[in-house]
């Protein structure tokens, strides 16, 4: 007799699992939280969510491929730092953002580098980046929150109707890489490499190029998240963005993405930020202690990790 659990299991996308719990917490909070079922709320969620959302583009591209990117949490205040710093000297914003950008593509090839052709593990590699650029970070800011020119807050504080102009960034980017990953030859060859780079090879894919190009990509999205970080607080410092690592690889893990590689979209992406914001969110309008939303957090991860384990095997038993 078959199993009802295992093949429901096996036939439950891992989207929609998540989609549904995101109902039940939404559903959750709206009853229990005075204040959270309201247009102003919902749309604190999403400007509190799109810095996490651009930077976890990134991170899905690495994982998708099999790897992960523990270096956003350095890249991320190293370049908001960068972005201080040129704004405040002077330098016009344009010109200080394409430094920035060129920064977190900079880490990219160096991860490039490193993992893709010295065949270095993605942890500890993306590791040591981190360690080193939060701590340039804290040096060039010399440990001390520096402040962004109002006029350099453009990201920040400018907006088409309602929407902050960093949303519809964000939007924009999410649309790109969604058609890039679903549509395109480049979306194809990052699930093959991810799901069987030997299998990749023998098919003609360059597995060396597209391995790197998503650490490329990462350090991308990572210095466009902390332009985006330093535009809305108009400042910057060593210490932001210290848990954008966790909740990037949270998101994406959530979503339905494989740490395994070959597997993942923008959308469960998408749906993965939204429940860690909408927790957060929901979280501190209840007012439970900042680490006590950590904790449960983690718990989610562990939760969507383990599921994503048993629909594994649900899949293959049957």
């Amino acid at each position: 007799m078959t199993d009802t659990r295992t093949f429901s299991l096996s036939r439950l996308p891992a989207l929609a699992t998540v989609g549904i719990f995101l109902v039940v917490v939404v559903a959750g909070f709206a009853i229990f939280a005075q204040g959270f079922w309201t247009p102003n709320n919902a749309s604190t969620i999403v400007i509190t969510a799109s810095v996490i959302m651009i930077a976890s583009l990134g991170q899905l591209l690495v994982v998708i491929s099999g790897g992960f990117d523990l270096s956003i949490g350095g890249v991320l205040p190293l370049t908001a730092v960068v972005y201080a710093s040129l704004t405040t000297a002077g330098v016009p914003m344009l010109a200080a953002m394409a430094v920035c950008l060129a920064v977190g593509i900079a880490v990219g090839l160096v991860h490039t580098y490193f993992i893709v052709h010295l065949k270095i593990n993605p942890l500890i590699t993306t590791l040591a980046t981190m360690s080193i650029t939060a701590g340039l970070a804290f040096t060039l800011a010399n440990g001390q929150t520096l402040t962004v020119p109002p006029e350099a807050g453009i990201l920040g504080d400018r907006a088409i109707g309602t929407i902050p102009w960093h949303v519809i960034l964000m939007i924009v980017l999410v649309v790109l890489m969604h058609l890039v990953l679903a549509h395109t030859l480049l979306g194809r060859r990052i699930y093959m490499v991810g799901g069987n780079p030997e299998a990749a090879r023998l098919a003609g894919v360059r597995v060396t190029v597209i391995g790197g190009s998503v650490y490329v990509f990462s350090g991308f999205f990572a210095a466009v998240a902390g332009i985006v970080t330093a535009s809305q607080l108009l400042a910057a410092s060593g210490a932001m963005g210290s848990t954008i690592t966790m909740q990037s690889l949270a998101a994406v893990v959530l979503g339905g993405a494989a740490l395994t590689g070959g597997r993942g979209s923008v959308p469960g992406a998408v749906i993965g930020v939204l429940l860690l914001g909408v927790i957060a969110n929901g979280m501190s309008i209840l007012h439970v202690p900042s680490f006590y939303q950590q904790v449960v957090t983690g718990l989610v991860l562990l939760a969507a990790v383990t599921l994503s384990r048993l629909q594994e095997r649900a899949r293959r038993s049957g």
